[in-house]
C-alpha cells in the first residue's frame, strides 16, 4: 500500500467546506495554497498561506466528518494523498510528519479552545499559574480541602517569587497538609487515583497526557468563580495531550470520580512510544480530530446571531456528530429534550422557552416522550443554511466601511 501524488491546477479547489465523506488529508510537496472558511469567527484569521511541508484536511479525514474548512490551490501544486486508514503507515515510514501533525492539533485546539470560552465566557480567565491561589482559596470556601491544599502547594512549586507565599504556606498549615505535594517518579508510567483524588489543576504547567485503562475523570473550569463541568472521561479516552504538546499551563482540572487507573505519557517518552505503537498515535490523532470539529461546529454556532438558528444548528451538529446521514426523510431520535437543547446554547429553559416553541412549528420537528424527533435531516440542513447566510449578511452590512 502506497501513497497516491494528486496535481491540481492553480485556480483549482482542492476540498470545500461541508463536503462529507471525507476520507484522505493532504500534504504539499510543490505549490502553495491557501485555506478559507465560510463563517470565519470575528477578531480570528479567516485564512492562511500553505505551502510544503504543511497538511490539511486531517481533522475531517480522521474523525469521519465533513470538511471544515476550504483549500484552494494559488499555484500548481503537488500532494500527496493519505487515505484515514494509511496513518499507521505514514507513521512508520515517516513520524516526524506525524509528530508535526499532532503538535499543530495541539496550537489548534487550544486557540479554537481560548476563542470559544472568550466568546461563550466573557470573563473567563487566561490560564497563568499565579491563578493556583485563587483556586485553592475557592476550593477552600467549598470545603474541598485535598484540592485546595493541591492548588496551594502547586502555588508554591510555580510560583518561588509569588506575592501570595505566605498566605499559601498558612492555608497549607492550617489543613495541616504539606507544603509540597507527593513527587511522582516521571520514569512512573502506571497510575491509580482514588475518588477525589486530583489528577491536575488548572492554571499548572503540564508535563503528560494520560491513556484511561479504567474508571472515570472528571474535567471542570473555572468561569466567573463557579466550577462548570466540562465532560466525564472514560476507559480508552486520552487527555492532557495539549499541555504536554505546548509547554502552556493546564486549561481545566481532572478530578478522578472513581477508582482509577491511567497510563502518563511525558514528553521524554513521547515520541518513542508514537514510532513503536502507530495505533497510539492514530488513536490521538482520531480523538483530536474529533475534538477541533466539535470545537470548530462551536464555533461556527457561536457566530449564528438568531437563537432559532443556532439550536437548529446544534440538532445538525449532534447528528453529524454520531456519523448519521443526512438526507431527505431521513428521521433521527436525539437523546435530549427541549430544556437540555436551550442550555447547550447557553439560553434559560424557563425565559427562553419562546425559542423552542419556534423551534417546534417545523413540521418536521417534535417532542415525543421528553425527546426531540427531527423527521427530516436535510430540512434541517437547510434550516442551517438559511440562518448562517442570514447571520453572514448581517455582519457584512453592520461591518464598518
Amino acid at each position: 500500500m502506497s501513497f497516491q501524488m494528486v496535481n491540481f491546477k492553480a485556480g483549482s479547489y482542492v476540498v470545500i467546506e461541508g463536503k462529507r465523506e471525507a476520507l484522505s488529508f493532504f500534504i504539499i510537496r510543490q505549490g502553495k495554497l491557501k485555506t478559507q472558511k465560510e463563517n470565519p469567527v470575528i477578531g480570528e484569521d479567516s485564512s492562511q498561506i500553505l505551502g510544503p511541508g504543511d497538511f490539511f484536511g486531517v481533522e475531517s479525514a480522521m474523525s469521519g466528518h465533513s470538511r471544515i474548512e476550504t483549500v484552494v490551490a494559488l499555484s500548481d501544486c503537488s500532494l500527496i494523498q493519505v487515505n484515514n486508514d494509511q496513518f499507521g503507515l505514514l507513521i512508520q515510514k515517516n513520524a516526524p510528519v506525524a509528530m508535526k501533525i499532532i503538535r499543530s492539533f495541539s496550537v489548534k485546539l487550544r486557540s479554537f479552545d481560548n476563542t470559544i470560552t472568550r466568546l461563550s465566557f466573557r470573563n473567563a480567565v487566561e490560564e497563568d499559574p499565579s491563578h493556583l491561589f485563587v483556586l485553592g482559596e475557592h476550593w477552600m470556601r467549598e470545603g474541598k480541602t485535598n484540592h485546595a491544599a493541591y492548588a496551594f502547594q502547586k502555588y508554591l512549586q510555580w510560583n518561588p517569587q509569588g506575592d501570595k507565599l505566605s498566605q499559601a504556606k498558612i492555608h497549607l498549615q492550617s489543613l495541616n497538609k504539606p507544603l509540597k505535594a507527593p513527587v511522582i517518579p516521571e520514569t512512573s508510567i502506571n497510575r491509580t487515583y482514588k475518588p477525589d483524588d486530583m489528577i491536575f489543576c488548572e492554571n499548572e504547567p503540564g508535563r503528560e497526557l494520560y491513556i484511561m485503562q479504567n474508571g472515570r475523570v472528571k474535567i471542570t473550569k473555572m468561569v466567573d468563580s463557579q466550577e462548570v463541568m466540562l465532560a466525564v472521561l472514560q476507559t480508552g479516552d486520552i487527555f492532557g495531550e495539549m499541555a504536554l504538546l505546548d509547554n502552556k499551563p493546564r486549561s481545566a482540572s481532572a478530578i478522578a470520580s472513581e477508582n482509577t487507573t491511567m497510563l502518563a505519557i511525558n514528553k521524554a517518552n513521547f515520541e518513542t512510544m508514537v514510532q513503536q505503537q502507530p495505533q497510539l498515535a492514530t488513536r490521538l490523532i482520531t480523538l483530536l480530530s474529533e475534538r477541533i470539529w466539535m470545537a470548530y461546529r462551536q464555533l461556527a454556532n457561536l457566530m449564528i446571531t438568531d437563537p432559532v438558528g443556532r439550536l437548529y444548528d446544534t440538532l445538525l451538529t449532534l447528528a453529524e456528530k454520531h456519523h448519521v446521514k443526512i438526507a431527505a426523510k431521513a428521521a433521527y431520535t436525539y437523546e435530549i429534550g427541549g430544556k437540555d437543547l436551550l442550555k447547550m446554547v447557553g439560553l434559560d429553559p424557563q425565559k427562553d422557552e419562546r425559542y423552542l416553541m419556534e423551534l417546534l412549528k417545523s413540521r418536521w420537528l417534535k417532542l415525543d416522550e421528553g425527546k426531540i424527533i427531527c423527521m427530516d435531516l436535510l430540512e434541517l440542513e437547510k434550516q442551517v443554511q438559511f440562518y448562517k447566510k442570514k447571520s453572514s449578511m448581517e455582519r457584512k452590512r453592520d461591518k464598518p466601511a
